[in-house]
């Protein structure tokens, strides 16, 4: 355990050693199981805070690592009934996949076998590729693309970001349950010009994103080119068809001249590069044992390692500081079941925030 912040908060490690991992989270109100996502291509149970197995491997599909590899899983919000979860990740020769699969009647085991696939997007490049997968308040199945990669958003005549005929540089919004998936009606470009899968677009590389559990907004990490690591927050619903900038903007900053954004969303919070060099997004802190983060949001950055915390409201950030904490090359933060929050260093360690 870490020596306590100046918050009254302090750092567990939970699970022992893991192989590169990169996401943690839990089935809906699962008290007990935490689920670790291991960059190679497996999924890794902690029973009461303790290594109980593999629950996934699909490492000999996946093409590791870099910005590749196993990404991130979301479980579907009747998954106690339905057993089914969805991961995403880059096959060999480099094309993202959001795959579904279901558990067995063991529940600390999946059916590799059962295996779905949902939707796949290639990539031009083996960086910016995106990864999180998170269900919203609304039940549907949200997915985070980078631009394609290289720098600078360079790829197409106009890049990716503020190209709307692609799915790069977007989050996208379906819902998986149909075959091999269904559009929301009330997609913002349903109707319109544009894919229709697409959410929000104008992004760089929307690492790690996540929804608030208590009122369903949402902040996106997302990150810079050589200068800028920006916040995006969103409050619940306001969202839809949002435009954040890129590569008109980097953060704040414009990035290329003679270009438009239309309606461009500007960031709540952004940081230089310095010792700093890309922001890793967290989540909005609902952990009644932990007072002195009680809504405020905890991110960090993958060079810097220490954690910062922000409160956010619509339009701007107040109050970023320094947590106090700090965690070699932080990869990721997840939330359990309780609402209890985790930091995942690539070095193979994932932490819970606990209060000292």
């Amino acid at each position: 355990a870490a020596r306590p912040a100046a918050t009254g908060v302090g750092l567990r490690r939970v699970g022992g050693q893991f192989d590169q991992p990169v996401y943690v989270t839990a089935p809906p109100g699962d008290r007990r199981r935490v689920f670790v996502v291991e960059q190679p291509g497996r999924i890794k149970v902690l029973t009461d805070g303790k290594p109980a197995g593999t629950f996934l491997d699909i490492s000999s599909d996946v093409g590791c690592c870099g910005e590749q590899g196993l990404l991130s899983m979301a479980f579907a919000p009747d998954y106690a009934r339905s057993g089914k979860f969805y991961v995403d990740y880059t096959d060999k020769g480099g094309t993202s996949r959001i795959v579904e699969f279901r558990r067995s009647s063991n529940p600390a085991r999946a059916v590799r076998s059962s295996r779905r696939l949902v939707l796949s997007q290639s990539q031009p490049e083996a960086n910016h590729n995106g990864g999180q997968l998170q269900f919203g308040p609304d039940g549907l199945l949200y997915i985070g693309f980078g631009d394609g990669g290289g720098a600078g958003d360079q790829h197409g005549a106009r890049g990716n970001g503020q190209n709307l005929d692609t799915q790069l540089g977007k989050i996208l919004r379906i819902d998986p349950a149909g075959r091999p998936y269904r559009i929301p009606a009330s997609n913002p470009f349903v109707g319109r010009a544009g894919r229709d899968e697409i959410y929000a677009y104008g992004l760089r590389n929307p690492w790690r994103f996540s929804f608030d559990r208590t009122t369903g907004d949402l902040t996106i990490g997302d990150v810079g080119q050589d200068q800028v690591e920006e916040i995006d927050f969103m409050p619940k619903g306001t969202g839809r068809g949002a435009n954040f900038g890129w590569r008109v903007f980097e953060g704040n900053r414009r990035y290329t001249g003679g270009e438009s954004a239309p309606g461009a969303v500007p960031p709540v919070h952004t940081y230089t590069h310095g010792p700093g060099c890309s922001i890793t997004g967290g989540y909005v802190v609902r952990d009644p044992g932990l007072p002195g983060l009680a809504g405020r949001y905890v991110y960090a950055d993958y060079c810097a390692g220490k954690l910062r915390s922000i409160r956010l409201a619509k339009g701007r950030g107040t109050g970023d500081r320094a947590v106090g904490l700090s965690v070699p090359q932080p990869t990721s933060f997840g939330e359990d079941g309780r609402g209890r929050v985790y930091v995942v260093s690539q070095t193979g360690a994932v932490y819970r925030l606990v209060a000292r």
